[in-house]
């Protein structure tokens, strides 16, 4: 039976974000993710996953400036400075709350900046990071992002992620599958994941197109989550959604597709 994990990013926006965990727990969730906790005292979180029985399960490195347009800097030449302590700064927060993965959003092409220095640099921020990590007993997750939502995201292939990560060489560094990402980018969903299972750490979803509830678009998600089992994913799967109308009345899909 798939392990499901509510994204307070996207679901229960109805309310504010610290008010998301009580929603979650209420919803019936027992553990959570999110893309920061950055604009956040470590122990307001902290206070809010105990008072709710909830297990927090992933968040992001810092990204840059999200607001202005920034989607990670990890590729960017100009910009490992911020990225190291970006790590730093990641590595705390996960030791006050317990997370035990931090995934690294590769961020969007620089203008000008030559592929294979995009790759240089990109390789050598994530042996860093996974370095950094690894001392913390964390996994460092890379996550490919299509490029129609993200024109210009650097990561935007599981081959190309993979390819990366054999490269970086590390033991704590896996692949983040965003289902919703890979059927728009490549297809063969469910063969990817059985090809690449020792390497994925953390799974993600939402439907296409559109991106909202699983069930309201052209991917099969019983057959998915029959195909998870089969294969032996153990992890939880991340509803980064987007509800096509409130959160709570969107989630029935839960229990009839894993019927």
């Amino acid at each position: 039976m798939p392990k499901f994990a509510a994204n307070l990013t996207m679901l229960f926006n109805e309310h504010d974000f610290l008010a998301r965990f009580d929603a979650a727990a209420k919803a019936g969730f027992q553990a959570v993710e999110f893309l920061f906790p950055y604009a956040f005292p470590a122990a307001e979180i902290k206070a809010r996953l105990q008072a709710n029985g909830l297990q927090l399960v992933l968040h992001n490195l810092p990204a840059g400036n999200w607001e202005g347009g920034d989607r990670g800097v990890a590729c960017d030449p100009a910009r490992v400075a911020e990225f190291r302590s970006g790590v730093a700064q990641a590595i705390e927060y996960a030791a006050a709350l317990g997370v035990p993965q931090l995934n690294c959003l590769a961020g969007k092409a620089p203008a000008g900046v030559a592929e294979a220095e995009l790759r240089r640099t990109f390789v050598a921020n994530l042996r860093f990071a996974a370095a950094e990590l690894k001392k913390a007993g964390l996994k460092l997750l890379i996550e490919p992002i299509n490029t129609f939502d993200i024109p210009g995201f650097y990561l935007s292939r599981s081959t190309q992620a993979i390819d990366i990560l054999d490269e970086v060489g590390a033991d704590n560094a896996y692949l983040q599958y965003d289902i919703y990402h890979a059927q728009r980018m490549e297809g063969e969903l469910a063969a990817t994941m059985s090809r690449y299972l020792p390497r994925i750490a953390h799974i993600q979803l939402a439907d296409n197109p559109g991106r909202n509830e699983p069930g309201t678009g052209e991917i099969h998600y019983p057959f998915l989550f029959r195909h998870l089992d089969r294969i032996g994913y153990a992890g939880w799967i991340g509803c980064e959604y987007k509800p096509a109308g409130s959160t709570e009345a969107g989630l029935g899909w839960r229990e009839r597709l894993t019927a």
